[in-house]
Parts: C-alpha cells; structure tokens; sequence
C-alpha cells in the first residue's frame, strides 16, 4: 500500500462511484482527503464520514466542473484549508448518449464542457500550487478506444483528455509534477448501471453476462477498488517516472 502520509490530495466528483472509492483509498493511505460534488450533498457527507474513520482530515466542497470561475474557487479553498496542495485526481464526468442525428449543440458542449474543459482547468489551477513531486491523474474512459453506438460525444471528450495529458506532461515535467489519465472499463457504479440499457444496445440479443465475458478476460465487471488502488499507486513517490501516460484499467477489454 501507498503511504501518502501528509499529502493533500482532491478529488473531483468525489461523492460516489469511482471517485467515492479512490478518495477512500487515497485516505487510507495516510492522505488528507477535498471532495468536490454537484448534487449530491448527502452522499458527499456520507463519504467524509467514510473517510474520517481513517483518522485523516477531509472537506467537501460544492463546485460545478464546467464553470471555470467554480473550479479556480474549488481549489483556492482547498488550499485555504489545508495550506497547500499535493495531488489532484480529477475524476468528475458526465455519461452521455445520443446519436449523430440527435446529438444538439447544448449536449455537445456540456459534455465537453464537463469532461474536457473542466479537467483542463482544474489542473491549470492546481498546479500553481503544486511543489515538486506534485501528481496529477485524469479521467478517461475505455470508450475512448472502444467504440459503443450513440456514444461518439462522450468518447471523443475522453480521448481529448488522452492528448492533454501526453501533451502537459512536456511542460509539468521540469517541475518535477507528473501526469497521467486512467481508463476505466466497465465498473459496477450507479452511473455505470443507469446506462446499461445504453451500452446493451451495441451487441443487440446479448444478456450482460454474455457481453462481460465476450469483452472483458477477466471475467467480471470492475470495482471501484480496482481503479482506486492503481490511482494510489500512480500518485504515489514510487511513480515519478511514469508521466503521460494513459493506464487502462479494463480487466483485459478488447
């Protein structure tokens, strides 16, 4: 296990699904905890609490990640708070079906305005308080890679993230900040399971089961410890050489 033991580490859309579980981890690894969340005040409250049990501080803070003005506020109170900043996983995202014909402009750009610019964003703001050894990992999704129907939007907001990330590590790298995104496959979250319907209708006549075990070698649908405990490892000291980099952590997806 990771120590992060007097880290600050934030994490976007922290309340649930992967978020909840990699801010869980970062805390049992010694890190005090910044959770930011939309709408969910009562889940974010739960997931404090969950974290508290770790005997580390934490604070949930509301913010929107496509306002730019509400991202710079995130992180000015976060480091009001805590005096400094030492990790940033920025993993807040919206999911988003439609098909070329459906697709309005108002979709297209919150979706970007969400995944990409917001994540573009709070890493600007984050690393002007970052020291060397600083760590930063994003969002990005299998769908980048992996093509689903109705799912062009959402897959080519994550495969912006992919480049930023190669294209940031240049400049944070003097610095001595490392940069990397994360892909998820499937993960057994709410948000996961609210479009299963969605994703279902790219291999039409195919119960889930039969999907997972076509697509996924391992076997099973993901969890959120399984991407949380790779995250502690990439923002760990033992990762400083890993920078620009996109991890997938799918079970083997193909």
């Amino acid at each position: 296990m990771s120590n992060l033991s007097g880290k600050v580490a934030l994490v976007t859309g922290g309340s649930r699904g992967i978020g909840q579980g990699i801010a869980l981890e970062l805390a049992k690894s010694g890190a005090s905890l910044a959770i930011s969340y939309v709408a969910h005040q009562d889940q974010a409250e739960e997931t404090i609490n969950r974290i508290k049990e770790y005997k580390v501080d934490a604070i949930a803070i509301k913010a929107d990640s496509s306002e730019v003005s509400q991202v710079e506020y995130l992180v000015n109170q976060v480091v009001q708070h805590y005096g400094g900043l030492d990790i940033l996983v920025s993993n807040a995202g919206i999911e988003h079906f439609s098909s070329l014909d459906e697709t309005r402009q108002q979709d297209f750009d919150r979706v970007f305005a969400v995944n990409t610019r917001g994540q573009f964003f709070v890493v600007q703001q984050a690393v002007k308080h970052m020291k060397r050894g600083g760590r930063i990992v994003c969002s990005s999704s299998m769908s980048a890679s992996t093509p689903f129907a109705r799912h062009a939007v959402y897959a080519a907001s994550k495969a912006a993230v992919e480049v930023l990330v190669k294209n940031l590590a240049i400049e944070l790298g003097p610095r001595g900040i490392t940069i990397n995104a994360i892909a998820p496959g499937g993960v057994g979250t709410d948000m996961a399971m609210e479009n299963t319907r969605e994703y279902l209708s790219s291999y039409p006549g195919m119960a889930l089961e039969d999907i997972i075990n076509l697509m996924i070698p391992a076997g099973r649908l993901g969890t959120p410890q399984d991407i949380a405990q790779f995250v502690a490892f990439l923002v760990s000291d033992e990762a400083e050489w890993i920078t620009g980099q996109t991890m997938h952590i799918d079970g083997g997806v193909h």
